[in-house]
């Protein structure tokens, strides 16, 4: 009986390997691994300490705005933030400016941050419920009043941020990156709320069938509300994060978050039509997307190259996922 089972290969270590294998966000951890060996190679396996602690580094950033947008792009097709980067800056701005080098003020000042994200996220949500304008469409043009409204408070002043939150952002335990501790927890409440709540379920069957959704009760709209409220928080704390990180707001301090925020949700794995989400492989994208760009470098390649690839990567990834549900 035993040997029937193993010659078919159905318990023990393969089935536990090919469980593994089945998980989609398992193929980015391995491209990551991929590009960090490459960059070892190239480097003579020098400062691989230095380059793993950066990638948890800069993934960071990328996986908490990562997991708001894949909140989003799970309610279905055309759910998209594109507000982001101006949401980035203007919470940076407005927090770091209240704080005004402070150390006193560092956990108002987190709030003031995170305020400001809810209020994106509402005007957001505003135009989309009330105006009835397509997401796409409603972020973009709210990342116009957002990106205005960061340059009229900043006015081209850098704001430096206050010494014990610069030292925190900066600063690691146990060889862990601060900023990655705050990333990860926040994606560990990302998966009990999708996988282990039933507000994650109503967001699931938003996404894959809007209509059933609504016939079987789903409160759609506050859903709905909900999930754009939190994107826009993540964005909002991911900028204040990413502004202390650096030594300031800068008003492009979040442009290249726009592209990055897609670029996670889909080559970790989650479904580019809704419906399906996947937090780990959000974090797995990250650092893929981190280390290419630190390969690159190391190949002498320049922005322009970096930008080609990631557009390559993502139109691979959603081609080779529309071939999959096609043969599904």
């Amino acid at each position: 009986m035993s040997s029937a089972t193993n010659l078919k290969g159905g318990s023990g270590p393969l089935k536990i390997v090919k469980k593994i294998i089945s998980k989609p966000w398992i193929w980015a951890f391995v491209a990551a691994l991929a590009a960090f060996t490459m960059t070892m190679l190239l480097s003579g396996g020098q400062g691989a300490t230095s380059l793993a602690y950066s990638a948890a580094t800069f993934a960071s950033f990328a996986a908490i705005v990562g997991v708001g947008q894949m909140l989003v792009i799970t309610l279905g097709p055309g759910n998209v933030d594109l507000s982001i980067p101006a949401n980035m800056t203007l919470s940076a701005t407005l927090a770091l400016k209240f704080m005004d080098t402070e150390n006193s003020l560092i956990i108002p000042g987190v709030f003031v941050a995170l305020a400001v994200g809810l209020g994106c996220g509402l005007f957001n949500f505003g135009l989309i419920l009330l105006l009835r304008i397509p997401p796409i469409i409603a972020t973009l043009s709210a990342s116009f009043i957002f990106q205005s409204l960061a340059i009229w408070s900043n006015r081209g002043i850098r704001v430096k941020p206050p010494e014990a939150l610069a030292d925190f952002t900066t600063g690691g335990i146990l060889g862990i990156p601060n900023v990655s501790l705050v990333a990860l927890f926040l994606a560990f409440f990302a998966w009990i709320l999708v996988e282990r709540s039933i507000a994650g379920r109503w967001i699931l069957s938003i996404g894959q069938n809007l209509r059933a959704a609504q016939l079987s009760g789903v409160p759609v709209s506050l859903v709905r509300f909900g999930v754009y409220v939190s994107c826009a928080m993540c964005a909002s704390l991911a900028g204040f994060l990413l502004a202390n990180f650096s030594g300031g707001a800068a008003l492009n301090m979040g442009a290249e978050y726009m592209l990055m925020s897609i670029a996670v949700v889909v080559i970790g794995g989650s479904s580019i039509g809704g419906g399906n989400s996947n937090i780990p492989g959000i974090w797995g994208a990250s650092l893929f997307m981190f280390l290419v760009v630190s390969m690159l470098n190391s190949y002498g390649f320049g922005a322009g190259v970096r930008l080609i690839m990631t557009g390559l990567i993502i139109v691979g990834v959603v081609s080779l996922a529309s071939k999959r549900s096609d043969a599904a």
